[in-house]
């Protein structure tokens, strides 16, 4: 989620092309119990409350989590192909994370294309499983998007 705004330009652009586009939302609101008041960002929020420590698994916000997950899967299920925005992360160029993996691996089970915007990075723990999914890698062309 930390690439939203690179989605929102790529959502635009595809729109624009003709491509029905369904990105994730981010309007889910902090609920009473967890402080409420802004939207949730889960990775932002538990950092900024000591990390995944302080969340044991029967915690509140792994619902959340989980609820979120299930968004993106039927999201990817609706699909006709993914496309991955990865950018930059953490000195990482064309970084992939774990939720973004789940996804590529549910795209890659349903057998729909999968689209990379930008080349993944060497440096990533599960680069080998990016390309035994085998994406199409973009280079940064929406334009060849099929």
């Amino acid at each position: 989620m930390v690439f939203y705004k690179g989605m929102q330009d790529c959502e635009a652009t595809l729109k624009g092309m003709g491509h029905e586009v369904l990105i994730p939302l981010l309007d889910k609101e902090l609920p009473a119990e967890l402080g409420g008041g802004r939207t949730l960002r889960f990775g932002d929020y538990i950092e900024q409350n000591g990390g995944v420590e302080n969340f044991p698994p029967d915690h509140a916000i792994w619902g959340f989590k989980e609820s979120a997950i299930n968004d993106h899967y039927k999201k990817v299920e609706w699909s006709d192909a993914i496309l991955v925005v990865n950018h930059e992360k953490r000195n990482i160029p064309g970084y992939v994370g774990g939720n973004t993996l789940m996804e590529m691996a549910l795209a890659f089970y349903l057998k729909k294309p999968i689209y990379l915007l930008n080349p993944v990075s060497s440096e990533l723990s599960h680069t080998q499983e990016i390309f035994g999914m085998k994406p199409i890698l973009l280079s940064g062309d929406l334009n060849r998007i099929q």
